[in-house]
């Protein structure tokens, strides 16, 4: 497997982090998400989304950080507190992590949120939870591999032209 490095992101990520978004959405929901909504991404759009989240970040957001492999990024995760409002919790959240689709099963991911447990951990948070959409069989049996469990919660995410099916995984970290 090949080694990556990880560092945080910086503003001029934003570009190479909307396109691993944009591409890696058009893949891996091939068939769960309506085709013409992946068809009509944007890296363009997208990038400007992560300029304004990394000049203006959330105030729950401890940051996103970026895999490298030969000075090329190949690679995200963002993650901080929490956004969940059924419960006052300490929990950590994954709030999105994806790979180039030419980087799969490459170590992208691990490296990524491995890096991202290790910063909530240190952070202060002793558990941690992320959502994966339903019919994503890739992405469950990555985070199970890593120890992150089902739960049974479940959630509905209503965009503009999008509704996403949601389930929850949790993971007690170690700090």
């Amino acid at each position: 497997m090949t080694q990556h490095t990880v560092r945080d992101a910086t503003i001029a990520d934003a570009e190479a982090v909307a396109g691993i978004h944009v591409r890696s959405w058009q893949a891996a929901y091939r068939g769960l998400i309506d085709q013409a909504f992946l068809d009509a991404l944007s890296v363009t759009e997208r990038a400007e989304r992560w300029r304004g989240i990394f000049s203006d970040p959330h105030p729950l957001t401890l940051g996103t950080l970026v895999a490298l492999r030969d000075e090329t990024i190949v690679g995200w995760v963002s993650f901080g507190a929490s956004r969940d409002d059924e419960e006052n919790t300490t929990d950590g959240e994954i709030y999105g992590i994806y790979a180039d689709p030419t980087s799969w099963s490459a170590g992208v991911g691990t490296a990524l949120l491995t890096s991202a447990e290790g910063r909530m951990a240190d952070a202060g948070h002793t558990r941690a939870h992320l959502w994966v959409l339903d019919g994503n069989d890739r992405a469950d049996t990555f985070y199970a591999r890593h120890g992150w469990a089902a739960d049974g919660k479940t959630k509905i995410e209503e965009r503009p032209d999008l509704i996403l099916a949601e389930h929850r995984r949790v993971k007690h970290l170690v700090p």
